[in-house]
């Protein structure tokens, strides 16, 4: 029967649940600003009571247990919505710092000292004898070519950081996701042996889980949703088997850790590539695939697709900056050299060229088009004594250049044979002193030194200087300009040792 001391019993269980209340209440309070704490609240029950004649008397109050207030579906659209802010949080910081690189105050960048290279050029040609006009415009050319030079630095240099932080990054998640398997080890031998909430494990568990999805977007997949009414209206936690993926490869499964791997050892630019390896050993690559997160923004800047042969990526903000830097100076170079062999001269060398002589120019890799020049011979004053049309068309080589060149025929149509192109010219393909061919053209000793010169002008079919074959241009032939990229790009040798040799006209005429 019930006694006195079961109605202390009662008194004192009412106290004991009141103290868990406040010393829950007070935990609460201390952790208010720990990051992935989540409010917790006690659950409590009446006592098994005690069973009498008259009926079961009740026996007092227990605590059941001590539940987080946490909802599943609002922390999955939460990590969802931190792997997107920290994505475009990292790439507006990193596009700020490359906007730098290209101000937009007035007369500061590379449109300004383009605007002031072709304002040269017009000064130029409006006074075409002054040697100082030809010493500043040789000047504004080393000036735009070490600006473009410098900037294409600073992108690869921020695109080389960006390479470097994927390293950091994909070693975080490693480590995060290997903690996150030890951790759910933990959660299982504590709820399983007591029977009750591992509450701090799970917020543990939870921040971990939010710091993946913020890295690379990963996603957590539990077989088992379980409400807890009792808690809150809202409240529901996960059970069952665990697993954490990317782009749903696993790298966390209940316990196992499956580490992703990165490497640049097989990349001869120093890219790093990311895969993951499956159970039977074979790696796949991932830099595709991983879109979420800051190593999604990394490789969205830095460039995902990585090109098997140079080792370079593809794609990525910072490489088409790159590419569209590099188009812009060999845009320059080619056509400003391509205009530049019209003048006369006696002789003229080419870049050195990986093309053996029998290859067709069309499919090189160069840019050759299909259309034709003209070789031109003028005399000691300046007069066009000789022309020849040398055409390109999908098969044409070195070899048929120099037949066209070599060919005995009558250009004049004076029925001489000693006053055609054939007559005037050499021509000679073959590998420089670095093992790479390069093709020179120059005047017979004979007419050299009676004054003679020639020069290669494009044939344009339209009014656009793209619109011709681009040899002279392509291969370098006759330059003012050196290089081929925004790296290189630079004023020709002999005119920055004398840049009063700057050619102003055709010829001599």
């Amino acid at each position: 029967m019930s006694s006195i001391f079961s109605t202390l019993g009662i008194g004192y269980s009412a106290l004991s649940a009141a103290q868990v209340g406040i010393s829950t209440t007070g935990h609460n309070i201390a952790n208010a600003e720990t990051e992935g704490y989540t409010r917790q609240r006690v659950v409590q029950k009446s006592a098994t009571p005690i069973a009498l004649a008259p009926g079961n008397v009740g026996n007092g109050v227990q605590i059941n247990d001590i539940k987080r207030i946490f909802d599943n579906f609002v922390f999955d659209r939460y990590s969802a919505v931190s792997a997107d802010k920290e994505y475009s949080d990292f790439e507006q910081q990193t596009l700020g710092q490359l906007s730098t690189f290209f101000p937009e105050i007035d007369g500061v960048g590379i449109k300004a000292e383009i605007a002031t290279y072709y304002d040269m050029w017009q000064t130029f040609a409006d006074n075409p004898e002054t040697d100082s006009i030809k010493i500043a415009l040789g000047q504004q050319t080393q000036t735009l070519s070490q600006h473009i030079s410098q900037n294409v630095e600073l992108v690869e240099n921020l695109q080389s950081q960006m390479n470097e932080q994927l390293v950091v990054n994909v070693d975080q998640v490693n480590e995060l996701a290997e903690e996150l398997a030890s951790l759910n080890i933990q959660i299982d031998i504590s709820e399983n042996t007591s029977g009750h909430s591992a509450n701090d494990l799970r917020d543990k568990r939870n921040v971990i889980e939010r710091n993946l999805s913020k890295l690379i977007g990963a996603d957590v997949t539990n077989s088992q949703l379980k409400a807890d009414m009792n808690v809150h209206s809202n409240s529901n936690t996960t059970g069952g088997s665990y697993t954490l993926s990317i782009n749903g490869f696993n790298i966390v499964d209940g316990s196992s850790f499956h580490p992703l791997h990165i490497t640049n050892k097989d990349n001869p630019s120093g890219f790093y590539e990311v895969s993951y390896e499956r159970q039977d050993g074979q790696k796949i690559p991932l830099e595709e695939t991983i879109t979420g997160g800051k190593i999604g923004a990394i490789f969205d800047l830095r460039g995902g697709t990585i090109d098997t042969t140079s080792g370079m990526p593809s794609d990525g903000i910072l490489q088409n900056v790159i590419t569209q830097l590099n188009a812009l100076a060999q845009g320059m170079i080619e056509g400003t050299n391509n205009l530049y062999a019209q003048n006369a001269r006696e002789k003229m060398d080419s870049n050195p060229l990986d093309v053996d002589a029998g290859d067709p120019l069309l499919a090189s890799g160069l840019n050759i088009n299909k259309g034709s020049f003209d070789i031109l011979i003028y005399d000691i004053d300046g007069n066009e004594v000789a022309r020849r049309n040398i055409k390109i068309d999908d098969f044409t080589s070195m070899n048929d250049i120099e037949a066209q060149i070599l060919a005995n025929l009558d250009d004049n149509a004076d029925n001489s044979a000693n006053n055609d192109i054939d007559d005037f010219m050499i021509f000679s393909y073959s590998p420089s002193a670095t093992g790479e061919k390069n093709l020179s053209m120059s005047m017979k000793p004979g007419f050299t030194s009676n004054g003679y010169t020639f020069a290669v002008a494009d044939n344009l079919t339209t009014e656009e200087f793209t619109s011709g074959s681009n040899f002279a241009g392509a291969i370098g032939l006759g330059r003012f300009l050196d290089g081929d990229s925004a790296k290189n790009m630079n004023l020709a040798f002999d005119l920055r040792n004398n840049p009063t040799g700057i050619a102003s006209g055709y010829s001599t005429n």
